[in-house]
């Protein structure tokens, strides 16, 4: 089994995404999903979360080895990014949605340098506007942005397209078309699904589900 096998494995364990292609979904933009991914459920589950940290801090060993920092997105991305750090033993901010409303009005919190390396942690990658706009935030504050790691990818081209243009490097330790091809395997949907499932991706702004 490889490893983006076994972490989709996981997800689908505990329930962290649930697919349901005859019932689908609505995301909060208001697309129909016949799949929804809550990996804040993964931190519930003891084995299962350690798993997944263990995982994610291989990713940034292998890939990322010169990041100097951390950064988690807020919310999901910050206990990721806070084990992944505590065990790597590098220093971790994260960023707000906006900046804070009183005392310093910080939108970074925590310590850093100008010219630091940052690797960003996501819990996962959709359309990568609001990953973007993080890095936005990061680059305006004077620090080089290495790349970003994230637990699950859907792989959207609108997505892989934005972070190409802005120069971004990501990594994921599952995705979409792997989840798709366990779920079958599992039988948690079926085979004559798999045309359907695999034409939202392509297209989510205008999947109907039929």
């Amino acid at each position: 089994m490889t490893n983006e096998k076994a972490v989709a494995e996981k997800l689908l364990q505990v329930e962290a995404v649930k697919l349901s292609p005859a019932n689908p979904f609505t995301w909060a933009s208001g697309w129909k999903s016949p799949i929804y991914c809550d990996n804040r459920k993964v931190l519930s589950f003891p084995y299962v979360r350690d798993f997944i940290k263990s995982e994610l801090c291989n990713v940034i060993f292998e890939h990322f080895p010169d990041a100097d920092a951390l950064a988690g997105v807020a919310t999901a991305g910050i206990p990721w990014g806070a084990m992944a750090a505590d065990q790597l033993k590098l220093p971790f901010i994260y960023v707000r949605p906006k900046p804070k409303e009183h005392g310093l009005g910080n939108q970074i919190e925590g310590s850093f340098k100008k010219g630091q390396r940052i690797l960003v942690i996501e819990d996962l990658i959709s359309t990568g506007k609001s990953s973007l706009q993080v890095v936005d935030v990061l680059k305006a504050a004077e620090v080089e942005i290495i790349g970003m790691v994230s637990i699950f990818n859907y792989g959207f081209d609108q997505a892989v397209k934005a972070f190409e243009s802005a120069g971004v490097v990501t990594r994921s330790l599952t995705n979409y078309p792997t989840m798709i091809e366990l779920a079958i395997e599992r039988g948690i949907v079926t085979a004559s699904d798999q045309v359907l499932l695999m034409n939202w991706s392509k297209d989510p702004a205008n999947w109907t589900g039929i």
